[in-house]
């Protein structure tokens, strides 16, 4: 059983105090919500309640009547000499809850590209083949690894199979990097927002994350990049410089060029994740991040099929040296023996096929974005909603700290979805909202009727000050 310290909490409950609602129920509707949506764990001792008054500088009364309000809705287990601890209702997990009925954003996915099954079909024909082996292929089967450095050398990228780790998905490989090549107190640069996995991912292999603004109006802001990096000397630096999760951004060519020349005169490796790199809709795909690269041991490239094709082909991989691929598959032996032989044959089967898949999604996920933003500007019109060019969401300006309280809400109003915070680091991020348009038109209705009613249910109306909602994090 983990314990959250009091500081550590305080960061986390960032701007809860902004509700209308009684002290005691917004602060225990932040915490349940940080259950919810996974920041906090279940299973997670929260602090004692004199301790947690005193950092937030309210009464215990008040700690303790939220504290009450969780334990009557099932979040909160109290026992003698354990303390309070969170959970999920009906869960002995820590998985957050699934209630039905819901219409679920807090996944920026699709449904099965629609060659899915018939590469399934092709990959059970040739399975025969591999049965009289051991079926364990920690590398990757030799088969799909040509087939992925074939798609990075259409892609303008020269690659051999022996660059190429196939994981169980994307995460995975984020997570074996950042264990291989981290060490306990090491800096890390990372964008904020970002993808909150892998957040964790560094955390948990022991970076110190350092984060660099990126916003939907300016993009990265390279400034405070060049001041951090040179200051700073990370190991690493996790980007996502195409279609960035959440706010949709690429990175001018010209800028890459000049972060990836900072990072080879400084020794900084950059991982950059490719997940949503292909799936533009005006936009044409950006070769690799690493052609750019004079070395070929400054980028670390991560790609998946979950976005492009589907979440449940837990295919991903990573590009890299083959030295460092080889320290890769050394640290991976420990904990992970290689990824399951038939999503390799699919994956196998599908990749050849991938120009017509991904006309396929691009055509999907501009009938999303025109639905959804035209939704938006329709019903929510003080919202900020940014024009993209691809990827998977809109990250809107709400112009109030109240994303969380929104979250909430909108589960009385038949939608999950994260809020803003999710995507950052201690907080930030109360003023954005990460919305999908991967769900089809008629669902996007009903989901934005459904945050509709919860924005009116809050009571807020947005304030135009004429200054940026995000101020740039260093």
């Amino acid at each position: 059983m983990s314990t959250l310290g009091a500081g550590r909490l305080v960061d986390l409950l960032s701007d809860w105090d902004v509700s209308p609602a009684p002290s005691y129920r917004a602060l225990a509707d932040r915490l349940r919500l940080l259950t919810i949506d996974g920041r906090v764990p279940a299973g997670t001792r929260l602090p004692a309640e004199r301790e947690l008054a005193g950092r937030l500088g309210i009464s215990r009364t008040t700690v303790a009547a939220a504290y009450s309000a969780l334990r009557a809705e099932g979040y909160l287990e109290s026992r003698r000499g354990s303390g309070s601890v969170l959970r999920i209702p009906g869960r002995a997990s820590s998985a957050p809850q699934e209630v039905e009925g819901l219409i679920d954003l807090t996944k920026a996915s699709m449904p099965a590209a629609p060659g899915l099954m018939l590469a399934a079909r092709r990959a059970l024909d040739v399975l025969p083949r591999h049965l009289g082996d051991s079926g364990y292929e920690l590398q990757g089967l030799p088969a799909l690894r040509q087939a992925i450095a074939d798609r990075y050398g259409e892609r303008g990228l020269p690659t051999s199979p022996d660059q190429i780790l196939v994981t169980t998905g994307a995460q995975s490989a984020i997570a074996l990097v950042a264990r291989t090549l981290v060490t306990r107190g090491d800096r890390v640069i990372a964008e904020s927002p970002s993808y909150p996995h892998a957040f964790e991912a560094l955390r948990l292999a022991g970076a110190r994350v350092l984060p660099v603004s990126v916003t939907t109006s300016a993009g990265w802001d390279e400034e405070a990049f060049t001041s951090l990096i040179r200051r700073s000397a990370p190991v690493l630096a996790y980007l996502l410089p195409d279609l960035h999760n959440p706010t949709g951004r690429s990175m001018p060519s010209d800028q890459r060029a000049r972060v990836l020349a900072l990072a080879e005169d400084l020794g900084t490796i950059l991982v950059v994740d490719e997940t949503t790199a292909e799936l533009g809709i005006e936009r044409i795909a950006s070769p690799p991040m690493a052609s750019l690269a004079s070395r070929g041991d400054t980028v670390v490239t991560i790609g998946s099929l979950a976005k492009s094709v589907w979440g449940g082909l837990r295919i991903g991989w990573i590009r890299a040296d083959p030295t460092l691929v080889r320290r890769l598959l050394a640290e991976r032996s420990v904990v992970d023996l290689g990824t399951p032989i038939i999503e390799q044959l699919t994956a196998a089967e599908i990749l050849p096929d991938m120009p017509a898949v991904l006309a396929d999604r691009s055509a999907r996920l501009r009938e999303g974005r025109d639905a959804l933003t035209a939704l938006l500007a329709d019903r929510l019109p003080d919202w900020e909603v940014p024009r993209v060019d691809g990827g998977l969401a809109l990250w809107v300006g709400l112009g109030r700290a109240v994303s969380s309280q929104l979250a909430i809400a909108a589960r009385s109003h038949g939608v999950a979805i994260a809020a803003g915070p999710r995507f950052g680091l201690d907080g930030a991020f109360e003023r954005f909202l990460r919305v999908p348009f991967t769900s089809d038109r008629t669902t996007l209705e009903v989901a934005v009727s459904g945050l509709t009613a919860a924005w009116h249910s809050l009571g807020v109306t947005p304030v135009r000050t004429g200054e940026p909602l995000l101020t740039p994090l260093v």
